[in-house]
Formats: C-alpha cells, structure tokens, sequence
C-alpha cells in the first residue's frame, strides 16, 4: 500500500468553504530530477480560492490539490538531481499546485534555498508574488533606474512586491493605487513602499500621475484590473512607455478603443502567467530571480488557524497583503 499524508482536500471538488477539510491523500515519491519536500508554511492566493470555487482552469498535469508556493525542508531526492541539493536543506519553491500538504513533489529547479533570516511563514510568502511580479516588472516591463511606475491593486501580494522591487532597481517615482485610505497608508508606510498613492475610487489616476510626474506620464504600468482602467493606463503611459497586464479583475471588454496612442507614444503593452509556463521558463525565471534578488528579501506574516479561515473570496480591493499557513499543524499527534 502506498504511504499516504495529510493535506487540506475540496470536497467534491469544488464548493464554498465549508468544503475544505483536512483529509488523506497518496503520497508522492520524486521521480528522475525531482525533490520531495516536507511542507512548512504554505502562501495563500487569489488564483487557491478561484480554484476551489472550480472558477481557476488547472494546468495540464497540474495536482488537484490547492498551493502554488511554500517552505520546508527536502525530504527525499529523486534520481538525476544535481549534488546541490540533500536531505535536511532548507527550501522555498514554486509549484503548479500541491503544496495544502504535508508533502510536495516538484523538478528540483523550482527550488530555491531558503533565505536564513526569513521565518518558514515568511519565506513561504515568496515565490509566487515575487516571482510574477519580478517576472512583469524586471524581465518583461524592463524597469530601468529612475523610471516611473505606476502599480495597481498596490496593497495586494504581487502589488507589495512590485513595489518593493521597483523600489530595489532604483525607480524615481513609484505610484500605488487602492481602494481606500488605510490601504493607501500602508503601502506609503511600509518598509521600501510605493513613494505616492492613490485611491483609485475617489481620484483619476491618470491626472495624478500626470502631477507627479510633471506632466511626463509614467513609463511602466502593472495592471492586473482589466477594462475598467484600461483607457486612463493608456492616458498614463508616457512615450515608449510599457505595460504588463497581469489579471482581469474587472472585465476583459473594451467597448471602444482609440489606438493611436499607441502609435504616436510608442506604446508596448504584453500580457503574462506564470503557472502556466514551461518547466524551462520557470527554471529560468527562478535562476535570475535567486541571483538578483532573493537574499534582499525580509518580511512579515500572520496565520490562520484551520481550513475554514481561508477567505471565502477576495473581491478587488478588500484585502492588504497576503496569509500564510503553518504546515506543521499537518503533522500527525
């Protein structure tokens, strides 16, 4: 019989949160240059409460199980994987889902080692946030020392670590929009946070931008609202500017769209994912982020105590910063 463990199960496969319950499913073995790693802490995201909702279309080969990203420590190493990695090491890693439990298989490059002066909660929070956002920001927008960045949904997971990482590659001016006045508190008061704010219900981001810049415009936008900012993201852009969308929050339809400024201000707009992409991309994304950026990281954290404190859903806006679970409550007493 094979050896089974715990992790946090939908029942039916889908439903509210009264599904969610923590029950025993097969364990994994790695196979030819995998890892298996003992969970513990994994992050909470958007896309975990889409999917248990049944409203997030997995990858194909993607596990069931709830948990893109998480820490812990190497339990088992398959055949093939480089000496680098042995039993004991300290790890954070990103996933295409799995990780709602006590064991995660994944390819040994989508670990990265885990930061000693991050907690196991904190250092859990990293991959998925950071890396889509390092993704959007550094390798795709191509943020360059002293470019103004305007960043949407700022007091979000992948919002704070735009910031923070706008903040890191030398940005002049970094504007964060929200939903309201404590949020825009934060993400100002926060350690590297957004250098202006704006609350995107009250004020025209596209004028207030346009003040703190002088009149330039800003030449990168992370947008992961959709239709509802698309034309005041437009009229924000200054000339060559660039813009990432990375979500659809508020529609995918633009009724009418002038495009001429994209030809007279050069204008170069690229959508992104990240759980969907190659095995080799994440490979990469991964390398370059842990060269450049991982050991700048430091961080804070809170908990929840049982499956039922997962969020029953996050509507835009309602809230800052992200949650982390504490795997080690998986283990048997």
């Amino acid at each position: 019989m094979a050896p089974s463990m715990r992790a946090v199960i939908v029942k039916d496969g889908k439903g509210p949160l009264e599904n969610l319950y923590i029950g025993e499913i097969e364990r994994p073995s790695p196979r030819h240059g995998e890892v298996l790693v003992k969970i513990k802490a994994f992050g909470l995201n958007r896309m975990d409460i889409l999917q248990r909702e049944g409203k997030y279309p997995l990858p194909p080969g993607a596990p069931e199980t709830l948990g893109v990203e998480f820490s812990g420590t190497i339990s088992e190493v398959g055949e093939g994987c480089k000496p680098m990695w042995k039993v004991g090491d300290a790890v954070i890693g990103l996933a295409s889902g799995g990780a709602y439990a006590e064991y995660i298989r994944l390819p040994q490059a989508n670990l990265m080692r885990k930061p000693p002066q991050l907690s196991w909660e904190e250092a859990a929070s990293i991959p998925e946030n950071f890396l889509l956002a390092y993704q959007a920001l550094i390798l795709i927008a191509q943020l360059r020392k002293g470019d103004d960045v305007l960043i949407h949904a700022g007091a979000s997971g992948v919002g704070i670590a735009a910031i923070q990482l706008a903040r890191l590659y030398g940005a002049n001016t970094i504007t964060a929009t929200t939903s309201s006045k404590e949020k825009i508190d934060f993400v100002l008061q926060m350690p590297n946070g957004a250098t202006h704010g704006v609350n995107y219900k009250t004020q025209d981001f596209s004028e207030e931008v346009k003040k703190i810049t002088g009149g330039k415009g800003v030449d990168v936008v992370i947008d992961f609202v959709g239709q509802s900012h698309w034309h005041k993201n437009i009229a924000s852009l200054a000339r060559d500017g660039r813009m990432v969308l990375l979500g659809l929050l508020s529609g995918n339809i633009v009724k009418e769209f002038d495009i001429g400024p994209l030809l007279y201000k050069r204008l170069r707009i690229e959508g992104t994912t990240l759980r969907s992409r190659s095995e080799s991309y994440q490979a990469d994304l991964i390398a370059k982020f842990q060269d450049n950026v991982l050991d700048e990281i430091t961080g804070e954290q809170w908990e929840w105590e049982d499956p039922h404190q997962h969020p029953r859903g996050v509507p835009l806006g309602e809230n800052p910063g992200r949650a982390q679970d504490n795997g080690e409550r998986f283990e048997r007493r």
